[in-house]
């Protein structure tokens, strides 16, 4: 065989050559073997450019297999990318064919033996060795066809990496085909944890789309679809509509809003070429980087990643877009408006009191599901204000949040530049040292798009999550009164007196969800009235949450909230008849209009002889069967 030969025939020799074990950059090492030049720490965040799912020749549904390992390493450069993942399917045969080639060259060179083309070559690989980052890895094909993707720190083997492809049950006559089929492999979960205990990081692919584990319609158990995107040892869900604002958008599916699913995901998004320019003929067959995710990062090295993909940081993921197609993320998000993470404030001056509505946003957030705030616009259509002074607001913020919020709260600044003046965005997570509070006694919540003072029942339940309690029987004491006969209590007014323990319906509540393995039996967000009593001639009400199914006590009508004084009023008002709901099987339509900027839904849901009434769904909230309703209109 010819050296240009052994040099070019990737796969194929890949178990005949010995690879380079390790080395910088996948085998790449330039002169001095040292960290590529501009890729030093410090401590400074950056944004870098990444695509962490790509293919190679070494993919047997590869669109362009004429290409040289070279020359794909070479556009990616050309596109701009810092770090790019090499995830052929169920093969690390083209990370073994870049480290042979450069191991062949190098060989080549000290035997002092190098063509003119070949010492072109070199300098070529050596050059990129500099540049950009690769990660080795894999597009591992799970039972049922589902893809994860494993990425590895560029150091690692392809001895280990093998290994690893054939603790997943990928057979060993296949390891160098590269193809999506397998046969029969290993579950998604195990898959997961195998390939985190063998170095790497686990991503969804494509988890929206074909082949992804978050494909809601997918027919499997609730519980078997919380697992595949909740587990522990996923780090991200790579999506295809990042940049949607749809109410469906994945990311803004996994939030962390929902009960089921609580855990907030990081998401990003890869180009999955198989090819290295985009198919002009279909505009879903990308190119090499050409849908690409921006990371926050202190350098761009699998360590940073993986830190950052563990943290609550769910702001320094963004999607890419070139200079002259870039996103405005202020207007973005002023067409999405006020929600349950997002407010606006046109000033944060001391004078007036604005700097303290801000604080109590931060404070709502962090006790509630995090969140971001917008400092010098409002959501308001037309010009943005702006900040004359933006560094010198986020000085005077700083300093307030450090001296009027407790415990200690961590957030994130950034400005953004826009025409009508700089803007500050700040960010905070859910806090984890539940319950925060301004100047020492204001406990505030996010309800939807209003943020509230804290009443006593959600203090106690925030104060009992902090140390791992059960919050259920806040509501109501510890009453041990059994439920009234006459039905649950969003079926219509309470029998005068009568009074049903929170206990009671909390626990039906979660029996009835539990019981349908349906992650979406309920609404994922709006209020649900159950229970009542009247005290003195006033009637105090126990209103549930849907969103957390966190239940309230001792609320009254004229003292409510917005949607939970709607609520109260429909409930005392206009009791719901069961001739007046549109059922579809179990589930039921009521009414919809618009409510605090959004439409909402009143539904209804039947338990055998009971009837359970959700007030104020929006459709974000309406998932499964819910979903039907979103189209109808009084």
């Amino acid at each position: 065989m010819s050296r240009r030969r052994r040099a070019r025939d990737g796969g194929q020799s890949a178990r005949q050559s010995k690879p380079t074990e390790g080395g910088n950059q996948v085998g790449i090492r330039n002169e001095a073997g040292s960290q590529p030049k501009g890729r030093q720490g410090g401590g400074r965040l950056r944004w870098f450019k990444a695509d962490l799912h790509t293919h190679t020749p070494a993919s047997n549904d590869y669109e362009e297999p004429g290409i040289t390992y070279l020359q794909w390493l070479t556009t990616a450069r050309e596109r701009g990318l810092d770090i790019v993942a090499i995830t052929d399917h169920n093969t690390v045969a083209g990370v073994a064919a870049i480290r042979r080639e450069i191991e062949w060259l190098t060989r080549l060179k000290e035997e002092n033996r190098l063509t003119p083309e070949e010492r072109a070559n070199l300098e070529q690989w050596l050059k990129l060795a500099n540049e950009i980052v690769i990660l080795p890895g894999f597009e591992f094909t799970a039972t049922f066809g589902f893809h994860i993707l494993a990425v590895y720190p560029p150091e690692t083997s392809i001895r280990r990496l093998e290994h690893t492809l054939l603790r997943l049950n990928v057979p060993e006559d296949r390891l160098l085909v590269g193809s999506t089929e397998t046969g029969a492999s290993t579950d998604v979960t195990s898959a997961y944890e195998t390939i985190v205990d063998s170095g790497g990081i686990a991503i969804a692919a494509h988890a929206n789309s074909t082949n992804g584990v978050a494909m809601r319609n997918f027919p499997f158990g609730g519980q078997t679809k919380i697992a595949y995107t909740q587990d522990q040892n996923l780090s991200a869900l790579e999506v295809t509509d990042l940049e949607s604002r749809s109410r469906r958008a994945t990311a803004r599916f996994f939030n962390g809003s929902k009960p089921e699913y609580p855990r907030k995901m990081h998401c990003i998004q890869g180009s999955d070429a198989h090819r290295l320019n985009n198919d002009p003929r279909n505009s879903r067959r990308l190119g090499l980087g050409e849908r690409a995710t921006e990371l926050l990062l202190p350098e761009p090295t699998f360590d940073a990643i993986k830190d950052l993909f563990a943290s609550r940081f769910f702001d320094r993921t963004r999607p890419f877009r070139a200079p002259e197609k870039e996103v405005d993320h202020l207007a973005a998000a002023r067409a999405e408006g006020p929600n349950q993470t997002q407010s606006f404030h046109e000033s944060a001056n001391k004078k007036g009191g604005r700097q303290t509505v801000v604080l109590a946003d931060l404070c709502a957030f962090a006790n509630t599901d995090g969140g971001t705030i917008f400092v010098g616009a409002s959501a308001r259509k037309g010009k943005v204000k702006g900040l004359s002074a933006s560094r010198q607001v986020q000085k005077e913020l700083q300093q307030a949040i450090s001296e009027r919020l407790s415990p200690p709260l961590e957030t994130r600044f950034e400005i953004l530049t826009n025409s009508g003046g700089d803007v500050l965005r700040i960010g905070v997570d859910a806090g984890d040292a539940k319950p925060y509070c301004l100047d020492g006694s204001k406990f505030y919540v996010r309800n939807d798009a209003e943020t509230s003072m804290a009443l006593r029942d959600e203090i106690v339940a925030l104060v009992l999550e902090s140390v791992g309690l059960s919050s259920d029987l806040v509501a109501n004491g510890d009453s041990d009164e059994a439920p009234a006969a006459n039905g649950h209590a969003g079926s219509g007014k309470t029998d005068g007196n009568a009074a049903r323990s929170s206990r009671g319906s909390d626990s039906r509540a979660k029996q009835g969800s539990a019981g349908s393995d349906d992650p979406f039996y309920l609404p994922q967000d709006g209020v649900e009235i159950v229970d009542s009593e009247t005290r003195g001639g006033t009637t105090y009400y126990v209103v549930r949450n849907m969103r957390n199914q966190r239940s309230v006590g001792n609320v009254t009508r004229k003292g409510a909230r917005k949607l939970w004084n709607y609520a109260i009023a429909q409930y005392e008002d206009s009791p719901v008849k069961a001739g007046q709901i549109r059922w579809k099987e179990n589930v039921g339509y009521i009414r919809s209009g618009k409510r605090a900027g959004k439409k909402r839904f009143d539904l209804a849901l039947r338990e055998g002889s009971d009837l359970r009434v959700f007030y104020g769904v929006t459709s974000e909230g309406m998932e499964g069967a819910w979903a039907q309703f979103v189209d109808e209109s009084d």
